[in-house]
């Protein structure tokens, strides 16, 4: 017997219990609101796609070609739509499809204070906030989704058509839910340790399964792609990495995935010399990684300070901001170490932010923290501040070179010109394109492919597109072409958007709350009809 069923009949005997009093309340109405509500808030949210997350965790250990994929998405609109199109395009399956909550777009187009820089400078309440929406926007695709269905079964029992009315009531027993994991970036944890706990808390509460922390400076934290970035010494991204842990297990989301992202590859700057109590342990592993100079201790200048290790005096490179540097060409170096003592303290999963999507170059550093951590998975940034298109026919050009081909007929620096768009240069790369995620995952152990900004890019393309038409010549035609008659041929769901806001929930729920008199809006006047 099906939950909806059960309820149906448990409500009956509730109604019954109240007499002639809840005489105008109807069982089956009562079940299908809760149908529409199985989730009643974040935690129950954060705990059932933390089971998810675990299961495809497992699967992936076994099989690399379950890998897990996700776009980021900076509104619940946008991520509801989104998860829409997954399950109308692969049969109603959203396995191992998740969202992400990246905090570039929250800095970007959610912050208060208008666009910013990712530098964790918004406020931020509204990366839990965001996470909330998008859930509140999954949870009422299912609404609407499992309303249509409740239709059907009406339309069905009114043409007495049993097979039909089973048939709906089937899809209704078997109904998958829009709500998929979300991996949520809390950027370097806005504060210390205990400000990273509160925040994670909120994020959780709001249903984060799974959080995202980076090793840089939280009050200088800068975009993954960009100059500038300053990491902290490993105890001090460690406490955070305890603290995301904390929050989980205080919650009862005790399956909580924690993803360690490590700046380390494009960060050439610490603020802080690490803590060191003997040659070797983790301080001392930290510091070994700085630019120094051996001085004498007659060349002590005021204000200096002095590494002493193995009986010699060094002297960390400062600048005049303050910050020390480390030595060029260490950065693959210590990414493996900040990803080994990650792994080691409690992170789930890393995350390598690199300069290029290079399969060969995630994947000889993956090898060698596995030899340490033999099932460490990666979440890696497919991200939109690489220029795939160049990279890639970069890649081939110099893979072909080795190999001896003539390339005599392409200007490797101008690769990106569309005179190379049809050319068989242009064919491989596409082609390494097109396979990038299944080969590093293969190859290189990422276990999670992300976009970072993809709807931020896809918004302001086909806003551009429209306007450029709509304002131009084409006019009205413009939107009509542009959107609408590819909105009815592609079967996108919003081109009916009173639907898609609710306007036939409400109806029905009118219908459950004042029967015969609610006043509808989905009558035979509204324009929506159109659409059939």
């Amino acid at each position: 017997m099906s939950t909806y069923t059960q309820d149906i009949d448990a409500v009956a005997k509730l109604r019954e219990s109240h007499g002639s009093s809840w005489d105008a309340i109807d069982p089956e109405s009562v079940a299908r609101m809760r149908a529409q509500n199985k989730f009643k808030h974040g935690l129950d949210i954060a705990r059932y796609t933390a089971n998810i997350m675990r299961a495809d965790m497992e699967n992936y250990d076994k099989d690399s070609s379950k890998y897990t994929q996700s776009l980021g998405c900076w509104h619940g609109f946008i991520g509801q739509q989104k998860m829409i199109s997954i399950k109308k395009h692969f049969e109603g399956n959203t396995d191992r499809r998740y969202l992400y909550l990246s905090g570039w777009m929250v800095a970007a187009l959610r912050s208060e204070f208008g666009p910013l820089p990712d530098q964790s400078m918004h406020e931020k309440t509204s990366v839990a906030a965001l996470i909330e929406e998008l859930y509140t926007f999954l949870r009422q695709a299912d609404a609407r989704e499992l309303n249509d269905l409740f239709r059907e079964v009406d339309a069905a029992r009114e043409a007495g058509d049993k097979a039909a009315e089973k048939a709906a009531q089937d899809k209704i027993d078997n109904h998958k839910t829009h709500i998929v994991p979300i991996i949520a970036d809390i950027d370097a944890g806005f504060g210390n340790a205990e400000a990273t706990y509160l925040l994670a808390k909120k994020m959780i509460e709001a249903g984060a399964c799974c959080i995202q922390i980076e090793n840089q400076v939280s009050d200088e934290k800068q975009c993954g792609h960009q100059d500038g970035k300053v990491t902290v010494p490993h105890e001090d991204f460690l406490a955070k990495i305890r603290a995301v842990r904390y929050a989980f297990l205080e919650l009862g989301v005790d399956n909580g995935v924690i993803v360690a992202r490590t700046d380390s590859l494009g960060a050439g700057l610490t603020k802080q010399i690490a803590v060191t109590n003997e040659p070797g342990d983790l301080g001392d592993q930290y510091n070994s990684f700085l630019d120094c100079e051996e001085i004498d201790a007659s060349e002590l200048a005021n204000g200096d300070v002095i590494i002493n290790r193995e009986g010699k005096l060094l002297r960390p490179k400062r600048l005049a901001s303050n910050l020390f540097q480390f030595r060029k060409g260490t950065g693959e170096a210590r990414c493996i170490l900040d990803s080994i003592t990650s792994l080691q303290n409690g992170a789930d999963l890393i995350w390598i932010e690199t300069e290029k999507p290079h399969v060969r170059q995630i994947g000889g550093m993956m090898d060698e923290i596995r030899k340490v951590v033999p099932n460490a998975k990666l979440v890696y940034n497919n991200s939109p501040s690489f220029n795939w298109t160049l990279n890639f026919r970069q890649q081939v050009f110099d893979a072909w070179s080795e190999e001896g081909k003539d390339v005599s007929a392409y200007n490797r620096d101008n690769l990106m010109s569309a005179e190379y768009d049809n050319t068989e240069l242009s064919a491989a790369a596409d082609e390494k394109i097109r396979t990038f995620q299944a080969d590093a995952a293969r190859e290189a152990g990422i276990f999670h492919h992300l976009i970072t900004l993809p709807t931020y890019h896809t918004a302001a393309l086909s806003t551009d597109n429209l306007a450029k038409e709509y304002f131009g010549e084409q006019g009205m035609l413009g939107y009509v072409k542009g959107v609408q008659r590819k909105e009815i041929r592609q079967g996108i769901a919003c081109v009916k958007h009173q639907n898609m806001a609710g306007s036939d929930i409400g109806d029905d729920h009118k219908e459950y709350f004042a029967g015969d008199a609610a006043l509808k809006a989905g009558g035979k006047d509204n324009t929506m009809n159109q659409f059939g």
